[in-house]
């Protein structure tokens, strides 16, 4: 027996030793046993002794075989991030494998693999002149759907008025074996309960013979029963379940293949940073900076099919931050490549999904990987080029379980394949503009849209406006520009970054609010249901009839929300057509893409919502976006709250002006050729939009920089000011921080854990520095609190200090140096482990999020 080292599917900080009769290769998925459990487990390689006694030693369950051993380089990768965000091993790889593939046992796992081995290279049937001979003999004229199955492989059925059943000489005759169609199984699925099963004792028989599927790709309608949906060019959530409502294939004849979308010619700085990229070897991070509209989209995909030129096996993984955006990037990928294989990854998907999807990419088929930041963690043994588009967004940082960065683990992954990391953003994060300042990462500048123009940017007073200053959402200008889009059948977007239909309930006679019982915080009114709602715990209650502490019936909403905004737009347009997208319209799988169909189908006069409708959507026909109240992102404790704030206005100002100006009466010719940035309009848009492109911000601090930035589009002068604001106030990305979080039900045991944890950095700290160890994999700098600069703040609460009936605090660590702070965590990290605390913790590194 071979002793392992096996990571294993548990929050475990170490590996654990198992026995196997033969040799296991590393990276090797396994099955062990774990208490009573069995669950999964990678194999780390040969153990040459163990600290667990002999007799302790349990057997390797079962080996997965059916899947590829991970390579190296996915191994390193986990136990880079495990050791850098201080989590356990067995955490990252619960984040990084599908769950699927967790929970199942080796057994169910080969059977699927194979599944979908079958499936990888779509066949169809075709029908022998022996088939058509027995058919004529074996079916009934009364058997309905099997005359469909017959039909769809090229049988004519006897005439409606005739009962005879056609003789063989008949049956001959009307079957023309060269000319066959072919009936693919997923359009045979639909025919019949039954194809499945019937095609293949028919092939048996010599009935019909296996084809390979010439069709792949050419209709939406072949993907259902394909591995995985999107490989075939077609974003998941797109296929038709009725099959009355799908493009019907034609029985006699099959159907043109796709043609690859002709990539467009680029404009200079578009070339200029394509050129860029294809010309680096080895490791190279480049900044994407262009405006909105620049082109960015088209950018990657010309650095893509670079790529996969270059190298038949060559993988591309193309990060983006949100669920939403998704499906309209696989169909650009898509409709660019389709004779390419893509996943898609996400947490939006079905277990069994995004095992198919994972695979997919894990096994090389899929050579184009799409995704949010858990496809970050995703195995790709071929990795040629990483793409992360809108690299500023909040949304890469996880913040529940491991919490990693993917845009700094995709740059440490190029480090480590020794490729090239394009991180894209029309407002960088200021951590990737200091780097790119200083030449760490390569600057490469689009400051024109590819078509259309900006809109032009408009700060209403809220106090000079006297529909505001009577309470009113909707301010005079605002109304009047709303008007006239209408009249001129062009869309507008408002934009307020909270949903439902007021933040609290309020009583005026006594100062009652609509807390939450169980947070610190608000019950939201949503006036759909006349419900109180918490945002954080999930609580719920009908709206009180009278005021729980004086008995008033005069409750009031207090601020706004989508759904308020929503109301009072239908009083004021009443012939508009209004549609709201934020989380709770969202709710349902597959609502939101049906809104932003709606929206691009031009069904749609005026759109409300959240930071949803902000980022990447290319909607031709919006000139004019409005920011109401946005000024709460100003005054907010978090330092990125500015930041954060400039990031939203820039991207809801990019969503108007992306067609170029026409009248509204002109017939788009060949030399209006739409943005070769952006996905292509549908069939019913025939008119482009006539009004200059606009956009207006109701605030009460028009003066404030931050604004007078936005009107100016100049990124690179607020991003020096709130550089040189860090920079004298030595916050990131000129120091560096974690946070011990902790929380527990009682306070007061949360109060002497805190307690001990800052006794213990404390002692950590006073430790002389030629006897501390640096981080794992850091063997230069000094550790101790003075050479590194580290200081260790006492405990406060979190901005949430109670959520579902559970206290947060924590603890801010902060130093000059990386090293030094890694050191330092490290060793806190084991002190606390040897402290057995009661409560729960963990340790946040680069917290984005207090």
């Amino acid at each position: 027996m071979t002793l392992h080292r096996i990571a294993v599917d548990a929050p475990l900080w170490d590996a654990l030793d198992y026995l196997h009769a033969g040799t296991l290769p590393r990276g090797c998925l396994v099955r062990v046993p774990l208490g009573r459990q069995n669950v999964l487990g990678v194999v780390l390689g040969p153990a040459d002794n163990s600290a667990t006694p002999e007799a302790s030693l349990r057997a390797v369950s079962e080996v997965v075989s059916a899947l590829p051993a991970l390579d190296a380089d996915w191994l390193d990768l986990l136990q880079f991030a495990a050791t850098y965000y201080q989590r356990p091993l067995g955490e990252l790889m619960a984040a990084a494998l599908p769950t699927w593939l967790r929970n199942h046992a080796a057994a169910a796992v080969a059977k699927r693999v194979a599944g979908l081995h079958r499936r990888r290279e779509p066949q169809a049937y075709r029908l022998t002149p022996a088939g058509g001979t027995a058919l004529a003999q074996e079916l009934s004229p009364r058997h309905a759907a099997l005359w469909r199955l017959a039909t769809a492989l090229g049988f004519t059925p006897p005439h409606a008025a005739s009962t005879a059943t056609p003789d063989a000489a008949t049956a001959q005759a009307l079957i023309h074996h060269d000319a066959a169609p072919r009936l693919q199984l997923d359009v045979a699925r639909r025919l019949h309960p039954k194809a499945a099963a019937l095609l293949r004792d028919w092939a048996a028989r010599g009935w019909l013979e296996t084809v390979p599927d010439v069709a792949q790709d050419s209709g939406r309608d072949h993907v259902r029963n394909t591995l995985p949906m999107a490989m075939h060019g077609v974003a998941p959530g797109t296929v038709h379940d009725d099959a009355s409502q799908a493009p019907q294939t034609k029985p006699d004849a099959s159907p043109p293949t796709r043609q690859a979308a002709l990539p467009p010619a680029l404009q200079a700085a578009q070339q200029a940073a394509v050129d860029a990229v294809c010309a680096a070897r080895g490791y190279a991070t480049f900044l994407l900076f262009g405006v909105t509209g620049s082109g960015k989209t088209e950018v990657y995909l010309q650095l893509s099919a670079h790529v996969l030129a270059q190298d038949p096996q060559a993988q591309v993984l193309v990060l983006t931050p949100e669920i939403n955006l998704t499906p309209q990037l696989v169909q650009r990928f898509a409709e660019r490549f389709p004779g390419e294989a893509l996943a898609v990854l996400h947490s939006g998907l079905a277990e069994a999904e995004r095992f198919d999807h994972w695979y997919a990419a894990h096994s090389g088929a899929a050579r184009i990987v799409l995704g949010t930041r858990l496809a970050a963690l995703a195995s790709l043994p071929q990795l040629a080029l990483i793409v992360v588009d809108e690299e500023h967004d909040a949304s890469y940082k996880q913040q529940e379980g491991a919490r990693y960065s993917a845009r700094d683990l995709a740059v440490w992954r190029a480090r480590q394949r020794g490729i090239a990391v394009v991180l894209g953003s029309a407002t960088p994060s200021l951590e990737s503009w200091r780097a790119a300042q200083r030449g760490r990462y390569r600057l490469l500048e689009m400051p024109e849209r590819a078509s259309g123009s900006l809109p032009a940017v408009r700060l209403l007073h809220a106090g000079q406006d006297p529909l505001l200053r009577q309470g009113g959402l909707i301010g005079q200008v605002l109304f009047d520009a709303i008007e006239q889009r209408l009249a001129r059948g062009e869309q507008s977007l408002l934009f307020l970054n909270r949903r439902g239909y007021a933040p609290v309930l309020r009583c005026p006679d006594c100062g009652w609010l609509s807390d939450c019982p169980h947070c610190d915080a608000h019950l939201v009114y949503h006036r759909t249901d006349r419900s109180l709602r918490c945002h954080h715990c999930g609580h719920r209650a009908a709206v009180p009839r009278a005021c729980p502490d004086c008995g008033s019936l005069d409750l009031q909403p207090l601020g706004r929300g989508t759904q308020r905004v929503e109301e009072a737009l239908a009083v004021l347009f009443p012939q508009a057509r209004i549609a709201r997208i934020d989380a709770d319209t969202a709710r349902r799988k597959g609502a939101a893409q049906a809104g932003f169909a709606q929206m691009h189908a031009g069904e749609v006069d005026i759109l409300v919502g959240t930071q949803m409708i902000t980022k990447g959507h290319d909607f031709q026909r919006v000139t004019l976006v409005a920011a109401l109240n946005p000024d709460a992102g100003l005054f907010t404790h978090d330092l990125r709250g500015p930041e954060r704030l400039f990031a939203q206005l820039m991207q809801a100002a990019g969503r108007a002006g992306r067609v170029d100006a026409l009248p509204i009466d002109r017939n788009p010719g060949p030399a209006d050729a739409l943005d070769c940035c952006e996905a292509k309009p549908d069939a019913a848009d025939l008119h482009r939009p006539s009004s200059t492109p606009e956009m207006l911000v109701q605030t009460a601090y028009p003066e404030h920089s931050l604004y007078s930035a936005l009107v100016a589009y100049d990124y690179p002068g607020f991003a020096a000011r709130e550089l040189a604001e860090r920079r004298s106030a030595g916050m990131p990305p000129f120091s560096h921080q974690a946070l011990l979080r902790a929380e527990h039900k009682k306070t007061e045991v949360l109060d002497a854990f805190l307690a001990q944890a800052s006794k213990l950095a404390a002692d950590i700290l006073a430790t002389p520095a030629d006897s501390l160890s640096a981080a794992p994999g850091q063997t230069d700098g000094n550790v101790g609190g003075a050479a590194g600069g580290l200081m260790v703040y006492p405990p406060v609460p979190a901005s949430l200090a109670r959520v579902a009936d559970v206290h947060r605090q924590h603890v801010l660590v902060e130093g000059n140096h990386r090293i030094a702070l890694h050191g330092f965590l490290a060793q806190w990290r084991a002190a606390l482990l040897h402290a057995k605390a009661r409560v729960r913790w963990a340790i946040d590194v680069d917290p984005t999020e207090f």
